[in-house]
């Protein structure tokens, strides 16, 4: 009986670990961008929460992805859900998704009152990051 207890534990957190991705594996470290726009909304979920953000690009509104980390990581560095507000114009620095969709992984985001916040983990294996 406690064979099979392991083994189902052992196949649950398999499970589990599979729906976390490696930053290589969606993002593309020798293509670092930043993007200055209007925040539509934050989406504060697990396993990462989104900040979506307008752009103008050539003339036309285009929404942006920005993955950050997740809830609990950004409430640790001092996030709160009221430090962004929609309208709010931001400035968004992370790493282009490899699909070359509006997606990003986001290191950081400037307010237009120059505040930085982090927005990623040190560890998700990000060009400046440390792997653990």
């Amino acid at each position: 009986m406690k064979f099979k207890l392991t083994i189902i534990a052992v196949l649950l957190c398999s499970i589990a670990a599979w729906g976390h991705h490696s930053f290589a594996a969606e993002y593309d470290g020798n293509k670092p961008v930043t993007i200055k726009g209007t925040v539509i909304k934050m989406d504060w979920v697990n396993p990462h929460s989104w900040l979506h953000v307008k752009v103008v690009e050539d003339g036309k509104e285009v929404e942006w992805l920005c993955e950050t980390a997740p809830p609990n990581g950004l409430y640790r560095q001092g996030w709160r859900k009221d430090s962004l507000k929609e309208g709010e114009q931001v400035t968004v620095e992370g790493f282009r998704a490899k699909d070359a969709s509006n997606t990003m992984t986001a290191r950081s985001v400037v307010t237009a009152d120059g505040r930085r916040m982090f927005a990623g983990t040190a560890n998700d294996g990000a060009p400046g990051g440390s792997k653990q």
